[in-house]
């Protein structure tokens, strides 16, 4: 079980930052990061303004070794655009594709 939770993560969406892609209420499974972020990718990583809470956001931008995520709703979304760039190394999981 401790395995399970270091290398998948079941993630509930709560709030309406990444939709449509992602509903309030949808479950999604993200892995353990095994794989450089992309632009492109959706992430889960520690909010940067409170670490006990996660986010779910996509990859939006790659500068050097830091990466720009922002929600898909970006009227609906706290991200990057707040709380600045994320560290690659800040990313934890990410969601597959056909989550």
């Amino acid at each position: 079980m401790v395995l399970f939770g270091f290398l998948v993560r079941r993630v509930l969406v709560e709030g309406s930052s990444m939709e449509p892609a992602f509903q309030p209420g949808d479950r999604l499974t993200a892995f353990r990061r095994w794989r450089r972020v992309r632009v492109g990718d959706v992430v889960v990583l520690r909010d940067p303004r409170d670490p006990r809470r996660w986010i779910l956001k996509r990859c939006v931008a790659r500068v050097g070794g830091s990466l720009e995520v922002r929600g898909d709703n970006a009227a609906a979304s706290t991200d990057s655009r707040e709380f600045g760039l994320v560290h690659d190394r800040d990313i934890t999981y990410l969601v597959p594709p056909s989550s």
